[in-house]
């Protein structure tokens, strides 16, 4: 007999469905309008690529996992980790894509002249593939021990059972809370974190020291070009604020479970807090494709020329290099 699903949880499926539905077809847009204009095929807008195929697979196999989880089905021990852990390998994917942007973002302030000698496709891939291992590594830790095992076999023996334990599949039956807390909140999002809310501190500052000296006569106009990136940092903090309120939420109830284990936690604030870490996904096309322009017009063409059969003209690949909405 399949699992009874609470009022709660049908609504917590509800919600993710539609964060599924938001953020699959918007971060496939955004992978599609880079394949399609040559102008977005630059560093940047790599890592920005990478952020979204792991929001994709957020939205395509993250989500319906977190249901399965949620609804609980009887299942063996090893089973029940293996659903668990993709959550963990693209979540961290996630993570460490925005902060790799948040880094980018950086350099082009800091040295704006020699930023495509230094950030090259060739390095891009490079830190691009490196977050992607990190998050295996961090991801699949609990397969390789670090998880409830030994809880549940000397529950399962005490049971008088024998051979691998069977158990209601829920998340915190198999991953650890120590992992969680310990490895995953105070290694591996907790410092990104941190991290982020330097790096847009120092955007600022260097923004605004170059805004506040006189414009030289020797070259091109810095006030134009730092103008420019103080609007795209606004944007790195719209980031760093959805980020904090979208992940900060589930690893405090975290910290709750593992410190104060006969704290009351209610259903609906632990709903809330998972649908949120999910719904980063269908914020982060909002919050950086939707404002660059060259994004804007490659996916008004994708919309003109496969969904309502009227070409647009061409994309002109000329287009400033990132012009952010007023």
């Amino acid at each position: 007999m399949p699992p009874s699903i609470s009022a709660f949880q049908a609504a917590y499926i509800s919600i993710e469905v539609l964060i599924a539905l938001v953020s699959v077809p918007g971060n496939v847009l955004v992978i599609w309008a880079v394949k399609v204009n040559q102008a977005l095929r630059d560093a940047t807008f790599c890592f920005i690529v990478s952020l979204a195929v792991a929001d994709v697979a957020v939205g395509a196999l993250v989500i319906p996992l977190a249901i399965l989880i949620n609804i609980g089905p009887q299942t063996y021990f090893h089973t029940c980790l293996m659903v668990a852990c993709p959550v963990l390998i693209l979540t961290q994917s996630s993570i460490l894509a925005l902060l790799a942007i948040a880094v980018d973002r950086y350099l082009r302030v800091k040295i704006p002249l020699r930023y495509k000698t230094v950030v090259t496709p060739r390095r891009a891939a490079v830190a691009i593939a490196g977050c992607w291992i990190l998050s295996f590594v961090v991801g699949l830790t609990p397969m390789f021990g670090w998880n409830n095992l030994s809880e549940v076999e000397q529950a399962w023996a005490a049971n008088g059972s024998v051979g691998e334990p069977e158990i209601k599949c829920e998340f915190e039956k198999v991953i650890s809370m120590e992992y969680m807390v310990y490895f995953n909140f105070f290694v591996w999002v907790l410092p990104p974190l941190l991290l982020m809310v330097l790096i847009y501190l120092e955007v600022f500052y260097l923004i605004r020291k170059q805004l506040n000296k006189k414009v030289s006569a020797s070259s091109g106009d810095p006030q134009k070009y730092y103008g420019k990136e103080l609007k795209i940092a606004k944007s790195l903090a719209l980031i760093l604020f959805l980020f904090a309120l979208s992940w900060l939420p589930l690893h405090i109830l975290n910290c709750i479970t593992l410190f104060c284990p006969s704290c009351h936690k209610p259903s609906i604030l632990i709903y809330i807090a998972i649908f949120l870490t999910h719904g980063n996904s269908a914020m982060n096309p909002i919050v950086y494709a939707f404002r660059i322009q060259k994004f804007r017009v490659t996916f008004l063409k994708i919309w003109n020329d496969h969904f309502r059969c009227q070409p647009a003209p061409p994309v002109d690949e000329d287009l400033p290099e990132e012009r952010p909405d007023d």
